[in-house]
């Protein structure tokens, strides 16, 4: 659980009204990083006992352009949302599972690449998406490698 009057400074921070919604929508993303908005909509729905797809998904939209989330969309991925905003991280999904980690920037300042031809942006920004097995996928990979391995020697 999360302390509730934190969660209050926190939407007044960034001049959001204090709303039931806001503080069950931004407990849930603290305590479920890369949660998908229908787990988020679960959470609040637990939380306050009733409340619409649509105002969680209102919610999440006002947090984002606030700073206080940040939506990420990994291809094949539905959007998933995290509070760790501001520090141009990137994340690594695993390619079974679909959980999703967060990797530090390899250079430590924004926006962590270069990139070779601005065509005349002002970059901000560099999103990476690292794709691979996580351990508990290459875990279960392993031990039905060497289930099936031994079941083909038995025979």
């Amino acid at each position: 659980m999360v302390n509730e009057q934190k969660l209050e400074e926190m939407l007044r921070a960034v001049s959001l009204r204090v709303t039931r919604p806001r503080v069950a929508v931004l407990g849930a993303v603290i305590l479920a990083p890369h949660a998908d908005a229908d787990t988020i909509i679960g959470a609040a729905r637990a939380e306050l006992g009733s409340v619409s797809k649509q105002a969680v998904y209102d919610v999440l939209a006002a947090l984002v352009e606030a700073g206080l989330v940040r939506r990420i969309e990994p291809s094949g991925s539905p959007a998933r949302f995290e509070t760790r905003v501001g520090d141009n991280h990137h994340h690594v999904v695993c390619r079974t599972c679909g959980d999703i980690a967060d990797v530090d920037c390899a250079l430590g300042a924004a926006p962590c690449l270069h990139a070779s031809n601005s065509h005349g942006f002002s970059i901000d920004e560099a999103e990476v998406i690292y794709w691979g097995t996580c351990p508990d996928c290459t875990a279960k990979r392993l031990l039905n490698d060497k289930e099936l391995t031994t079941a083909r020697s038995d025979k």
